[in-house]
């Protein structure tokens, strides 16, 4: 038997350590992943999100955790992109945006950003992938 199918030295034994190892592998490896991972690898997870979390929405667990990589457009309390405070958004080629993000038209990792024009009115920015985001943070 290879090293690799081998049952591990901590397999649990009872159903409290199983559901236990399973919160652990959630937070420490899907969550984390999600941080990380591409918006083409987000979506490829979305479609199988059933499966591998388990039986939630994608929407308060991928998509949120997915921009947890930007601490200050999450709430660590609701889901998905947090729409009280301006935010300054820099792109990965060095343009900046400033403006409350739109809960619900940022989806599927696409964010809109909702800011002001020179003469006040209301202008939403075209949607921009969480790739193309390097940054963001409250002026």
């Amino acid at each position: 038997m290879s090293e690799e199918c081998s049952p591990s030295l901590t397999a649990p034994v009872n159903f409290e350590q199983l559901a236990a190892a399973r919160r652990e592998w959630i937070e420490s490896v899907l969550r984390v992943w999600c941080r990380q991972a591409t918006l083409k690898e987000l979506r490829k997870a979305e479609q199988e999100w059933f499966d591998i979390a388990g039986r939630v929405d994608v929407n308060p667990t991928l998509w949120t955790w997915a921009w947890e990589r930007f601490p200050d457009i999450v709430h660590p309390d609701l889901p998905g992109v947090h729409e009280t405070f301006e935010t300054r958004v820099t792109l990965t080629d060095g343009q900046q945006i400033v403006g409350y993000p739109d809960g619900r038209k940022s989806q599927r990792g696409m964010l809109v950003i909702v800011g002001k024009t020179q003469a006040g009115d209301l202008k939403f920015h075209d949607p921009i992938s969480i790739d193309l985001v390097a940054a963001v943070e409250r002026p």
